[in-house]
This record gives C-alpha cells, sequence and structure tokens, in this order.
C-alpha cells in the first residue's frame, strides 16, 4: 500500500490527526499550549497543502480541512497535564507509526520529513526575527 487513499475510512480519519498530534507535542513543550502555537500550527498545515512533497498532496489537502476541528476534539479530549499530555500524544504518535508502516519507504520518509517541519514551525510559534537584530549573540532566557 502506498497511497493515503488506499486506507480504510477510519484509519484515515486517525491519520489525519498526525499533524495535529506533533502540534500538540510540540506546544506542549512548555507545559501549555496558547493561541499563536495553535494559530501556527493552523496556518502552517494549510501551508503544507501547496508546499509539501507531491507524495502527501492528497493527505494534506484532507487534513487541512479536518485540522481545525481535530484539534478542537483533541484537544478537549487530551489530558491538561504537561506530562500526561506528552504521555497520551506520544501514545498516539506510536499508533500512528504502525500505520505509516502500510506505506511505502519513500512516503514515510515524506512524512516523517514533513512532520519534523511541522514540529520545528510549531516550537517557534513565539520565536521574532527581529531577536536575530536586537541580540545577535545568543543570550539565555532572552533568545537561546
Amino acid at each position: 500500500m502506498n497511497t493515503f487513499n488506499e486506507l480504510s475510512t477510519d484509519e484515515q480519519k486517525e491519520f489525519l490527526k498526525f499533524p495535529v498530534y506533533v502540534s500538540m507535542l510540540a506546544a506542549n513543550a512548555d507545559g501549555t499550549t496558547d493561541d499563536a502555537e495553535k494559530n501556527t500550527a493552523i496556518a502552517f498545515d494549510h501551508t503544507k497543502t501547496y508546499t509539501s512533497n507531491i507524495l502527501l498532496a492528497g493527505f494534506y489537502q484532507k487534513a487541512d480541512q479536518a485540522f481545525r476541528a481535530n484539534w478542537k476534539q483533541l484537544d478537549a479530549a487530551l489530558p491538561k497535564g504537561q506530562a500526561e499530555r506528552k504521555t497520551a500524544l506520544s501514545a498516539k504518535m506510536g499508533k500512528l507509526e504502525t500505520l505509516l508502516k502500510k506505506f511505502d519507504a519513500d512516503y514515510q520518509a515524506a512524512m516523517h520529513k514533513s512532520m519534523q517541519a511541522v514540529k520545528d514551525h510549531v516550537s517557534r510559534a513565539h520565536y521574532n526575527i527581529l531577536d536575530d537584530f536586537l541580540f545577535p549573540v545568543p543570550i539565555k532566557g532572552i533568545n537561546a
């Protein structure tokens, strides 16, 4: 199996949560998920509909349509504590990794690279490029 459309309907619904899980895990790193992180995740997921690897195009078109609803549903269902949420998200992502094994190696590699980009982007939700100009040398607590 090598395309998203070949998954069962239930598998597709679960797989569409992949960028949400990754985004939430990245946002949860500081113990809270705020609107900046959520909005960054939503906007970045949307850009993936036209900037992702061609292998992931169909996936991201559907993921974009479901992203907000999936975020809202998962945010309400997941535990609120940082450690508990991380554990729950990691378990969900483990199941998605098992599902990802149904795809060929090229699709798996493209998805892993894409999810790493999602994580990196959401992790930097509070980053401001002006910080590099104001503080060109890393200063712990300010820009490092």
